[in-house]
């Protein structure tokens, strides 16, 4: 009697049909997450600034126009936010209220491109807006 070696061709396309499968439900799901990690790395990094700009409103009397006058340079707020940020978007929200980052077109997955998170300061403290589409939104915001 001859030992049999190897697999045959049947078992072979089954295990390449399981990882197909696997992978059409696997590559979706993974994209979803890089999105909602970018998404979440903008938010927080503009949470971060959150304090500088409350000094500086605390100082001068008015908020500030950019990030540099808080003391971040436009190359810092690149490096600041990783990829999801562009580095020349962070200016003041309208009437010098709040601090509002754009998403880089070139940084970032195709669903944030063009997308902003805002915090404004009201009287009861921030308020977080964003057209970041409601699947990918970050909690809090």
């Amino acid at each position: 009697m001859k030992k049999q070696q190897g697999f045959t061709l049947i078992e072979l396309m089954i295990v390449v049909a399981i990882i197909g499968v696997l992978s059409a439900f696997a590559i979706p799901a993974y994209q979803n997450y890089v999105v909602k990690s970018e998404a979440s790395t903008g938010v927080a990094t503009l949470r971060a600034v959150l304090t500088n700009f409350d000094m500086q409103v605390q100082e001068t009397g008015k908020g500030p126009m950019t990030l540099a006058a808080i003391g971040t340079t436009a190359s810092a707020a690149g490096s600041l936010g990783g990829l999801a940020l562009d580095p020349a978007s962070p200016t003041a929200a309208s009437g010098a209220t709040g601090v509002k980052f754009t998403f880089s077109p070139s940084n970032v997955s195709s669903v944030l491109q063009g997308k902003y998170a805002k915090f404004e300061k009201s009287t009861s403290g921030w308020t977080c807006t964003t057209d970041i589409p409601s699947e990918y939104k970050p909690k809090g915001c």
